[in-house]
């Protein structure tokens, strides 16, 4: 018997078969459903029809994988499949969800709105908690103040409860020194009371609000905080004298300087005879630019550590 030719018989043709559909099991349309696999030369690509059905017939034996894109939806892409002679396939899971788009949104924060956050934070400082100390700047990059709130910011300080109990003890000193001279008993003692009360008003008000507003400086004290202690110490006890402007920039500190001289010289208007004239105010001058040099060294190097700090709420 002759010999003969043996052609084994091609391997039967399989199939895959999906229904695209959404979240709600609603049929996707118009999705791109791609089919790729080591059994592929090149992918195949169908378009889901209304009813969103997609097919892919005579595939070979072999592993493929199928990816779906549909606007509006997140990508799929099937687990391998690995399809046996013959075999029809329905793919199942290829639910599509909702595509997540990242939005970015910029917001942007006018100065004033700025300063405004930051002088709510000021207004939280307190040494020890209790004693205020509204008029410290940590921030190096504090926004300029508008005119509304260097009077807001005064206003604050000057009607704190305890700038008022501080008043009170300064009254008391005085009393004891018998300096204004208005007398003892508690007619003394109330007016130096006024007049203390009258000499912190007026230092504020002119030289933190009404001078900064007119010349455009900024009365608070900013932190240095780095840097040498020599620079450190120069930087505070040059600050009754130099400040920064609403512009940014280092000017001579008028605010401080004119405000320290108009409440020394107001104080005629109400001190008795014998603490009035033109030594007195320029004494009275000397003194509280006196005071605000030793108060800066204390605020770099002490207060910062015993001042308690609110916190930015933007």
């Amino acid at each position: 018997m002759a010999a003969q030719d043996f052609n084994p018989p091609a391997p039967e043709k399989g199939h895959i078969t999906d229904t695209v559909i959404d979240a709600n099991n609603d049929p996707v349309s118009g999705a791109t459903v791609t089919l790729d696999g080591p059994a592929l030369k090149d992918p195949r690509t169908v378009v889901s029809d209304e009813n969103g059905f997609i097919e892919f017939n005579d595939l070979d034996p072999g592993t493929y994988n199928v990816s779906i894109r549909a606007s509006g939806f997140a990508n799929w892409t099937s687990p391998a499949i690995i399809l046996k002679p013959g075999q029809y396939v329905i793919l199942t899971g290829s639910k599509l969800k909702i595509e997540r788009v990242m939005t970015s949104v910029s917001v942007v924060y006018s100065p004033e709105q700025v300063a405004t956050e930051q002088v709510k934070i000021e207004e939280q400082q307190r040494i020890l908690g209790v004693i205020p100390n509204f008029y410290v700047v940590y921030d190096h990059d504090a926004a300029p103040l508008t005119s509304k709130l260097k009077f807001q910011l005064a206003l604050k300080t000057s009607t704190d409860p305890i700038t008022i109990v501080g008043v009170g003890a300064l009254a008391g000193i005085n009393q004891a020194g018998d300096v204004p001279n208005y007398g003892q008993g508690m007619k003394g003692y109330g007016k130096r009371f006024g007049a203390a009360a009258t000499d912190g008003l007026s230092a504020i008000m002119i030289g933190g609000a009404v001078l900064p507003s007119l010349v455009h400086q900024d009365p608070r004290y900013f932190f240095q905080g780095t840097g040498t202690n020599k620079s450190r110490v120069f930087h505070a006890l040059s600050s009754p004298f130099i400040c920064k402007g609403d512009n940014g920039r280092l000017q001579p500190n008028y605010s401080s300087v004119g405000g320290d001289l108009a409440s020394a010289a107001l104080s005629n208007a109400y001190y008795p005879a014998s603490d009035q004239g033109v030594r007195q105010t320029f004494e009275n001058f000397a003194i509280s630019t006196g005071e605000r040099m030793l108060g800066a060294v204390i605020q770099e190097f002490v207060l910062p550590k015993l001042t308690s700090r609110g916190k930015n709420r933007r």
